[in-house]
């Protein structure tokens, strides 16, 4: 047995619609006591005692970061005279940013998050260049933080122009002409700025050369309607300014104003929020919209800029059967549809004319970036589970396409085989799956195999190559990725399907995964793991309570696992629309507290070996989440299985992780899934 570190216990009750739930752990909440430090090193201690020991973890994380080490590139972007594009040299910590003006050899470097700091904790968030090219704000990330500090430079000397935007977050970055720029936040709040609620987003103009105690709040003041989350952005004329506000992650009212007469108001174009949409640009008088209201599947909209109400919208593109996204490059509308999980890509001109099917080397993700309607050098990138990431060019007069950088991972594809197959779940409803292994395995139920979704707020899994997840297989694993209601797989209904009081929808579905898996002899109860983070965390920590025996391990990262509390952090409450709140009504509260991870731990009951995940700086989903699950595991779990966590410092929720980071990680999970599965990996 494991020697955990003691969690004293307090006596906090709660009481929703008169019951009364105990939360022992409530002071776990607090990220800035110095009794939650010291609990995490002590589990720290425990979690990397045990790591240490493996015998082969060590030879993973060096396997992983020779898969890792190899050359990749973004998609190149046109700016004014220069071709931008991200490049990785191998284990950098960050992708840096280089430019040039005649060929790709003689290309320099324009921004090296590298240097910012020794240990990488300082990322790249989002770069956006004026109208004209001449001035670039991008946006940073410290430890992982949402918050954002907003630097403003020349492009062509890449001289600083004026102090910094501090504390901006979730927040996008769109220029006015070279004037300024619009930029969102919040009041910062009382307490801990990685825990505290915050609410109440604002959308500010910042004009170049001025204070940014003088920025000019847009939208957010209290004559104005309150949302937890308001993004502004210019059409690409400069005519217009489009604001978007939004109480959920899933839906949001639009409005619009013209830039062009002095004092205009901001003209609502949707009642309510009963739907997601954005302007994706405006020509001769017309907005054309991107929407899914009255269309699960999602449109495209036109209406006139003057009377641009939702009841005036007329369909440009249609709704179809499949899913669409929508990029608007080079003035024309490119409709990515999603078919069964993969890409296909349609363009049409503006009055709504299809002009053909671009061809794609295979079946795949395909990713295109928005561009100016003047810039026609268009590229895009193209994976699946089985290809590395590769880039090639599209020529947007003719659809003609071509090879314009292929991988260099070492990763031999050719060897790998990933499979799509659709599995039934408990009602009956159809789910895919996409399984990967190397070629020729005999399917005996001995595989090392691990279990991946996520399933929630329309987010869709796409097929895209992992060098980890490459490396897991060559060392004889598993990968399945199970496409579960609440994502965006099929649109708003496959959506809808998995939230608030069908969220048990997505539970079983994965369960589901999991007994095909098993059936059909790919593995075993005793080699089968599980994984996802943030709400795929919840998926874990949601199917290893209700079914720890079908599991051997369960690797939560990151994960909202206190239901009854998640809307009382950051900006949880935006989660609303996913998961309802237990404040929302006495049924909600009882559907929460049937699920809830943290509730549902059961006195006695034999758990999967657990690795939980998190990280010190997450404020998107805190981590004492992750804190009082594993409390509650580490009190009440039977049996010799571990329940350990492991907490990352100065890291954030994920994005911007270095590179030194993620392999560390990496390798910890791998090493402890095969570890606990008594499997040898093979190196």
């Amino acid at each position: 047995m494991y020697r955990y570190p003691h969690t004293k216990k307090q006596d906090v009750t709660d009481t929703y619609f008169s019951h009364s739930v105990a939360d022992p752990y409530r002071w776990l909440e607090d990220d800035l006591s110095q009794e939650t430090a010291d609990w995490v090193n002590s589990q720290n201690e425990v979690t990397f005692g045990y790591l240490n020991q493996i015998p082969f973890r060590d030879a993973i994380r060096n396997k992983l970061a020779e898969a890792f080490d190899y050359v990749k590139e973004s998609a190149p972007f046109k700016h004014g005279s220069y071709t931008y594009f991200f490049k990785n040299d191998g284990l950098q910590n960050h992708a840096v940013l280089h430019r040039f003006t005649d060929s790709y050899e003689s290309a320099d470097v324009f921004l090296d998050p590298n240097t910012w700091h020794e240990d990488g904790i300082i990322s790249l968030d989002s770069v956006e260049f004026s109208e004209s090219d001449k001035y670039v704000a991008y946006s940073t990330s410290e430890g992982g933080s949402d918050w954002r500090t907003i630097h403003v430079i020349d492009a062509e000397t890449g001289e600083q122009v004026e102090a910094p935007i501090q504390d901006a977050k979730f927040t996008g970055i769109s220029w006015q002409g070279d004037e300024g720029f619009y930029y969102s936040t919040y009041d910062k709040p009382e307490g801990s700025e990685l825990s505290a609620r915050t609410e109440h987003h604002k959308l500010y103009f910042h004009k170049l050369g001025t204070a940014q105690e003088t920025d000019i709040l847009v939208f957010g003041r209290e004559s104005d309607p309150q949302f937890r989350y308001v993004h502004g952005y210019t059409t690409s004329d400069n005519n217009y300014l489009v604001v978007g506000g939004a109480n959920t992650t899933s839906c949001n009212m639009l409005y619009v104003k013209d830039l062009g007469i002095e004092g205009s108001e901001l003209v609502k174009l949707t009642d309510d929020e009963s739907a997601r949409s954005h302007v994706i640009t405006h020509k001769d008088g017309q907005l054309v919209i991107y929407t899914n209201l009255n269309a699960p599947m999602a449109k495209v909209v036109k209406v006139d800029v003057k009377t641009p109400h939702q009841d005036n919208w007329q369909d440009l593109i249609p709704e179809t059967e499949h899913k669409l996204t929508i990029n608007f490059a080079a003035g024309y509308i490119f409709a990515n549809y999603l078919v069964d999980v993969q890409t296909q890509i349609k363009q049409y001109d503006l009055t709504g004319k299809w002009l053909r099917d671009i061809t794609l080397p295979a079946l795949g993700c395909a990713t295109l970036s928005d561009t100016k309607e003047d810039n026609k050098d268009l590229y895009f990138s193209f994976t699946n589970f089985t290809t590395p990431s590769e880039i090639y060019s599209l020529h947007p007069d003719t659809g003609e396409t071509a090879l314009y950088r292929r991988s260099k991972c070492k990763i031999k594809s050719e060897e790998l085989v990933s499979t799509q197959i659709f599995y039934t779940s408990k009602d009956g409803t159809k789910v895919p799956l996409t399984i990967c292994h190397k070629k020729g395995i005999e399917l005996d139920g001995s595989h090392p195999t691990i279990l991946y979704g996520y399933g929630g707020f329309q987010i869709s899994l796409e097929p895209a190559f992992n060098p980890f997840t490459a490396s897991w297989v060559e060392m004889g694993g598993i990968y399945a990725v199970a496409n579960l209601r609440g994502g965006g797989e099929y649109g708003k209904d496959w959506h809808v399907a998995g939230t608030q009081l069908n969220k048990q929808n997505v539970f079983d579905d994965f369960i589901a995964a999991a007994e095909y898996l098993i059936d059909e002899k790919y593995t075993s109860s005793n080699a089968l793991a599980i994984n996802g983070g943030s709400n795929g965390g919840l998926l874990v920590g949601a199917c290893m309570t209700q079914r720890p025996e079908l599991f051997r391990v369960a690797m939560p990262a990151v994960g909202v696992l206190d239901m009854l509390r998640y809307h009382t952090f950051t900006s949880g409450e935006g989660w609303k629309y996913d998961y309802g709140t237990s404040s929302q009504s006495e049924e909600m509260f009882n559907y929460l507290l049937g699920y809830s991870p943290v509730h549902n731990v059961k006195e006695g009951t034999c758990y999967p070996s657990t690795l939980v995940t998190t990280a010190d700086h997450d404020d998107r989903v805190v981590p004492a989440h992750s804190y009082k699950f594993i409390a509650e595991l580490q009190e009440k779990h039977a049996g010799e299985n571990p329940v350990m966590i492991r907490i990352d410092v100065n890291a954030g929720h994920g994005a911007g992780m270095p590179t030194h980071k993620v392999l560390d990680g990496r390798a910890d999970v791998f090493s402890f899934c095969l570890d606990q599965m008594s499997k040898t990996p093979n190196l």
